[in-house]
């Protein structure tokens, strides 16, 4: 498994527990990384970065998947579903050194692995509205290589 990819389903499973237990991120975070010796190098960096750049533009990254998500509330969504679309609506926004089709396809495989029987179809039809609807933030690049 390549390291991005191991580093976006841990983030998933990060802001899965952020999410269920309303503990902030770095408690989250070290609980789910140390203990069990995840993610270390790269792999931690990445990870770290994309829960955190979720985290802070949560409000932001909600509005978009709500107004692409059309007859869908972000309350019924499914959290693993939301929080997928979360990291990458993240990308999509934010991450000027991940091409879309990349943060789009990953999330989409995240979707098949960890999501329901249709939640890589609902993952792609949204991804793909924000992707047409919403260009990067004109900022230096967020994550780290």
């Amino acid at each position: 498994m390549r390291k991005r990819t191991k580093a976006r389903e841990l983030a998933l499973q990060v802001l899965y527990q952020v999410e269920i237990t309303k503990y902030n991120f770095e408690t989250c975070f070290a609980d789910f990384c140390k203990p069990r010796k995840r993610g270390r190098g790269s792999i931690r960096q990445f990870t770290e970065d994309l829960v955190r750049g979720v985290v802070e533009h949560k409000d932001e990254i909600d509005k978009v998947i709500s107004e692409a998500a059309e007859n869908w509330q972000l309350g019924r969504m499914a959290v693993v579903d939301k929080n997928i679309l979360r990291m990458a609506a993240f990308e999509l926004m934010f991450a000027d050194d991940i091409p879309p089709k990349v943060s789009i396809n990953e999330a989409i495989d995240i979707a098949k692995k960890y999501g329901d029987q249709n939640s890589s179809k609902f993952v792609n039809g949204i991804l793909d509205n924000i992707n047409k609807k919403h260009k990067k933030a004109s900022q230096p690049p967020f994550l780290h290589k």
